[in-house]
């Protein structure tokens, strides 16, 4: 973690992008980031003004049980299941965060100022389920700055309409394929369109749609890289841009159109881009590729601290990267699919890797919890 000092010193890059329209969100949350202060600090002199969260943060946050000794004691002596201990826990520092970013989200009119918390990754295939679960979260939280976060699968789709018509704010997450997006935008609309319809108001209403960036270059690449020719090779690292930046494109069209129109004369706010996994896994790659190559107005990129020093550091932020680079776009994309890698094939199996890796971490928080807490009385 770094002090007010050096972030201070250092944050021209950040103030750059955040000048360009860009909300710099923290990937990241632990109760020692809140009780140290390092939270606070990074929203006064770094510019980040929302942190993001998912149950592989949480994991590495939770799993070793420091600084939760003394919550885990009091939910063993109520004797709750290891699941509530664990959804006790993260709500709490969801709340805790959101306290410390309220400021921000008054001084945006509810713009900024977000913390994420997903509901249970076990139930993203069941939409009854994840709805039930995202008023749940919604309630225990009950911070009017708390997104929750449902992940975009075909399941999810449905969900993300009936929390939005109840005026729930929601992070859409796990979003790869260009389809998939236009299908959660008009899922957000239609829940707007909803809520309009029983009175609610659609200011309170906010939504960011979270389109995942460089595990599209980490598949992708992988199949160009075991093709070998020289064309497949010069196309490595150009997927992921080209998908997020035809991904603005297509926000660009859907909120310019006459069905948004009429919910923005209701005071509307629009589902915003969120650049998510921009995180370069690639060494060969420039550590801020995801963050100086996406800068457009009205977006949200959300970082992990490595990513945040870095692009403080080094980051190089010319203004916006974005628009205007459509026909290239389509262009690295059409040649991907021209040397037999399917878009259609990367993309669904992308989401299922994503689901199952929270899945994944989900369980295996469940797991630690239980090993450092079951003498203590905890039920499995």
């Amino acid at each position: 973690m770094i002090s007010v000092t050096e972030a201070t010193a250092n944050a021209g890059a950040l103030k750059r992008l955040s000048d360009q329209g860009v909300s710099i969100w923290l990937d990241d949350l632990s109760r020692g980031r809140i009780t140290s202060g390092n939270l606070a600090e990074l929203v006064a002199s770094s510019h980040v003004v929302g942190v993001t969260t998912n149950p592989s943060i949480f994991q590495a946050a939770i799993g070793s049980g420091a600084g939760y000794e003394e919550q885990l004691a009091d939910l063993a002596v109520r004797g709750v299941t290891v699941d509530e201990a664990v959804r006790m826990m993260t709500t709490a520092d969801v709340r805790a965060a959101a306290d410390v970013l309220r400021p921000v989200h008054e001084a945006t009119g509810g713009r900024d100022g977000r913390v994420s918390i997903e509901v249970d990754p076990r139930l993203a295939h069941d939409t009854a389920a994840t709805i039930a679960e995202a008023k749940q979260l919604a309630w225990l939280v009950d911070r009017p700055n708390v997104m929750i976060k449902i992940p975009a699968t075909e399941a999810g789709l449905p969900a993300i309409t009936e929390v939005v018509a109840r005026g729930i704010s929601v992070n859409v997450t796990l979003i790869f394929s260009l389809e998939r997006y236009r299908a959660v935008m008009d899922a957000y609309l239609a829940g707007l369109e909803r809520a309009q319809a029983a009175g609610l108001d659609l200011s309170t209403i906010h939504s960011v749609a979270s389109f995942f960036v460089s595990r599209v270059d980490s598949e992708i690449d992988k199949r160009l890289t075991l093709l070998g020719t020289d064309e497949a090779l010069a196309l490595k690292g150009r997927a992921a841009l080209a998908n997020a930046r035809l991904a603005y494109e297509a926000y660009e069209d859907v909120f310019g159109g006459d069905r948004w129109l009429a919910l923005a004369g209701a005071r509307a706010n629009k589902q915003r881009p969120l650049w998510a996994s921009t995180g370069v896994k690639d060494p060969a790659y420039k550590d801020t590729l995801y963050v100086d190559e996406l800068v457009a107005p009205g977006t949200v990129n959300t970082m992990p601290e490595a990513t945040l020093n870095a692009v403080r550091d080094h980051g190089e932020i010319t203004g916006d990267t974005v628009s205007g680079g459509y026909a290239q776009a389509r262009a690295d994309l059409a040649a991907v699919e021209r040397l037999g890698i399917s878009y259609d094939e990367v993309v669904r199996q992308l989401e299922d890797e994503g689901v199952a890796k929270f899945e994944t971490a989900w369980q295996d928080l469940l797991d630690a919890v239980t090993k450092s807490v079951l003498s203590k009385g905890v039920d499995a």
